[in-house]
This record gives structure tokens, sequence and C-alpha cells, in this order.
């Protein structure tokens, strides 16, 4: 009797755990990638609360099962688990520190998860502002396009606090196929520029070759 208390303590535990981690995921930025993970977070059970600067680009998402807000702050209110994926480094910082801002309205203890690929330095300012509020940012710039993101065959290059990690393995692995830790907030830029760099170089190599 005592080893089946147990094993259904262990069970309750483990549910209860398992039903933590399907709290909602705030996701910032719907565009031709943003879209398409936020789609797989759905699949993998987590609920999604949304928002994009065109409302048009949230329509699908929300007749898939997204909650649909306002604005960035409006998701930093009601999801503690953030992921954006944005165009360009304005963007980001717009989105992070902007009077709609999530820094507006971050709760301490939020997981910041930043997808966009953009300047080291920008992702260091970010992660410097969320940890004055109580919350830690992560830069996490994917490899792969539109296809992998439907397909949730990303690869994730994460720069932050490693004691995070894990907690934004959880979520990127829904999305992604890989997922690599390269160091501190800035790294994952870093890693995936001098990635970028060397599929020019062997397309430059390639080229030259075929001249040949």
């Amino acid at each position: 009797r005592q080893l089946h208390y147990s094993a259904l303590m262990l069970f309750m535990s483990v549910s209860m755990r398992s039903m933590a981690s399907k709290t909602p995921v705030g996701f910032v930025g719907l565009g031709n990638m943003g879209s398409p993970m936020a789609k797989n977070l759905l699949k993998n059970g987590y609920p999604v609360i949304a928002t994009d600067v065109f409302p048009e680009s949230c329509k699908e998402l929300q007749e898939t099962g997204a909650q649909v807000v306002d604005s960035p702050a409006e998701v930093a209110e009601k999801a503690d688990r953030i992921i954006t994926m944005l165009p360009s480094s304005p963007n980001v910082k717009e989105v992070y520190t902007g009077p709609n801002g999530i820094l507006k309205k971050v709760k301490k203890g939020t997981l910041l998860i930043d997808s966009s690929t953009i300047d080291p330095a920008v992702s260091k300012e970010m992660a410097i502002a969320a940890e004055k509020m109580g919350a830690v940012f992560m830069d996490a710039p994917v490899s792969g396009g539109v296809g992998a993101a439907n397909m949730a065959k990303l690869t994730f290059m994460v720069g932050g606090v490693e004691e995070e990690y894990h907690a934004a393995q959880e979520l990127l692995t829904c999305m992604g196929a890989n997922v690599v830790y390269c160091g501190q907030v800035g790294t994952g830029q870093v890693r995936r520029t001098h990635k970028n760099n060397r599929k020019s170089e062997t397309g430059i190599l390639a080229g030259d070759l075929y001249k040949l």
C-alpha cells in the first residue's frame, strides 16, 4: 500500500509539473517565420497569447486557437514566457522598450526569448533592460527558412544565462530540430552571423568553380 501511495504521489507530481509547463506562452511577431513557429507551440499543447503590428497577421493564428491581444505589453501581462520574432533591431527595441512594449508590463521572473536576427549589441542592451525589471532575456536566432519553420525543423542558437537554457529549450524544441547553447547573451547572434557568412563564402566558391 505504501509503494502504491508513493507511486501515486510521484505520478501526481509529474502531472502537476507537466500541467505547469503548459502555461500560456506569449508570441510577438507573426510574419512568415513567426506564424508557423507559434502554430507549432499550439500543436504541442501550449496556449498561445499573440500580437502583431499588422492585425490581419493574427487572424489565421486566432482561428487555430491562439488568444490575440492588442500590444506586446498586454502579452507580458498574461504570459511569463514570451518569444519574439521580428524583422530588425529597431523592431526589437520598440517591442521590448517602446511605450506599449513588453518591459512596461513584464512580470518578475519572466523568460524572454528573442528569435529575431539582430545586432548582438542590441541583444545585450535588451538583456540589461530586462534584468532591471527582474526578467531574463535570451537571444535565440534561427537558421532555416519558412519551410523549416512549418515543419518545426529550425536550428536555434541560444545565448543567455545557462541556468535558464533548459527552460528555453523546452519551448524551442517544439519549433526546431536543433537547439544549441552558445554562451552568454549575444553569442547566439554571433554564431548565426558566422553561419551565414560561411554559407555566403561557400556559395561564392561554388560560383567561382562553376566559372572555371
